[in-house]
């Protein structure tokens, strides 16, 4: 028997046992594997369970016939796919037409001839390889431009980004420079005068009416009083806009091209920083608490500023899936909470947790959660792109590990790991 190179079988249904044996001896003097039904219920029960690589249909068979069956298996996904010779004795245009409409693909008319049996057969089986492989070409390249427009999205995300923030913090750092280095002086000088005015008094207890209305007017000891907490007030308000410039210029770090030693802490500290508007209250919710249990970790070499644009991403996600669960109406006895956790695993990996109590994630939605262009938000709210660049960032730059475990109503969980 000769081998033949198709690992899959034929399925014959025929209910005429001399069609039956001279369509199996056709098959089998070619090698073909073949399977046999002799009516449209059982054939359809077959093909089910294990679907064949072509069907050879009778079109007139007990019960139900091959224009039913057929038209039973191109209804069902499991089968819809897996071409179908009509074998009939029906030679009509309206047979054939009929035939080619319900989705076969052929007919062999009866009495057989095993040459053009063995023929049509093996045009339609590799007509259905070269589909395959088409189909999976197709796939690969899909797969690969998605792949490559996330990284474009993210290469040019990242550099806007980064200039974008480069050019605020060089901005903000100059005035604030300015403000900040002349609050000691100015401090100094309030002291002296307010020193002298004391001195005046002392000096000159009786003023005249013209100079005590005017004390009276100023209120002067108040006004004494207050500068020097107007002072101290645009002294942390120049710090922290200090640390808000130093958060900008350490999240952008990042443009570059190699690996550097980095504090993680400090880059999930400017993300938090950057994002600090959006956990503030506003008319929906009350303000979305941060929680840090930071472990003891080491500098990790990695590449910061895509590792911060992942912490950007995933924050960024758990505020709004906070926002969706308020807007549901599902956290009226919850408070909003983003929990981020650090720590060292027992395989030396660094763990980056970041949880939130929002909407939560199905079950049917989170195998598809990191696909390029696939979003859970509502359309016009998200682009699909976020978790996806995240995923290429941890994965593939880092070679590392990014899961999620979630249940809709009881929130999402984001575990990054990445090598030390």
């Amino acid at each position: 028997m000769k081998k033949n190179q198709n690992n899959g079988f034929i399925l014959i249904v025929d209910d005429n046992p001399t069609n039956l044996s001279v369509l199996c001896e056709a098959l089998n003097s070619e090698g073909f594997r073949f399977r046999v039904a002799v009516d449209g219920e059982s054939a359809i029960a077959q093909a089910e369970r294990n679907q064949p690589e072509l069907i050879l249909l009778d079109v007139q068979m007990p019960g139900i016939d091959g224009f039913e069956t057929c038209c039973r298996l191109k209804a069902n996904p499991i089968t819809q796919n897996i071409p179908i010779i009509f074998t009939t004795a029906l030679a009509d245009t309206e047979s054939k037409t009929k035939g080619f409409s319900l989705g076969a693909v052929d007919y062999i008319p009866k009495p057989f001839a095993q040459e053009e049996v063995i023929s049509r057969v093996r045009v339609h089986l590799q007509l259905k390889q070269l589909t395959e492989s088409l189909e999976q070409q197709v796939s690969d390249r899909t797969k690969a431009l998605q792949k490559a427009q996330v990284k474009l999205v993210q290469q040019e995300k990242l550099s806007t980004l980064g200039e974008l923030i480069a050019g605020i913090g060089h901005e903000i750092n100059n005035p604030i420079n300015f403000i900040s280095s002349n609050i000691s002086p100015l401090q100094g000088y309030i002291a002296a005068i307010t020193e002298l005015l004391l001195l005046y008094e002392q000096e000159y207890p009786n003023p005249t009416a013209k100079i005590t209305t005017a004390i009276e007017d100023l209120d002067l000891n108040f006004v004494l009083e207050d500068m020097g907490k107007i002072l101290n007030s645009l002294q942390l308000g120049s710090e922290r806009i200090r640390n808000i410039s130093n958060s900008l210029r350490n999240f952008c770090r990042s443009d570059r091209d190699t690996k550097i030693s980095a504090d993680l802490h400090q880059g999930l500290d400017s993300t938090l920083m950057i994002l600090q508007h959006r956990f503030k209250a506003n008319g929906a919710r009350p303000r979305i608490e941060v929680i840090k249990n930071y472990g003891v970790l080491p500098e990790v070499k990695c590449y910061i500023g895509l590792m911060n644009q992942v912490f950007m991403n995933i924050l960024a996600n758990a505020v709004d899936a906070v926002d969706e669960a308020i807007t549901q109406g599902k956290m009226s006895n919850l408070i909003p909470q983003i929990n981020i956790a650090t720590e060292i695993d027992f395989e030396e990996l660094i763990v980056i947790r970041i949880a939130d109590n929002g909407i939560g994630i199905p079950e049917r939605l989170k195998k598809r959660l990191f696909e390029p262009l696939f979003s859970t938000k509502p359309v016009g709210k998200g682009t699909g792109l976020g978790l996806a660049i995240a995923y290429e960032i941890v994965v593939e730059k880092h070679e590392g590990v990014l899961d999620v475990n979630s249940q809709p109503d009881m929130g999402t969980e984001f575990i990054i790991k990445i090598p030390t």
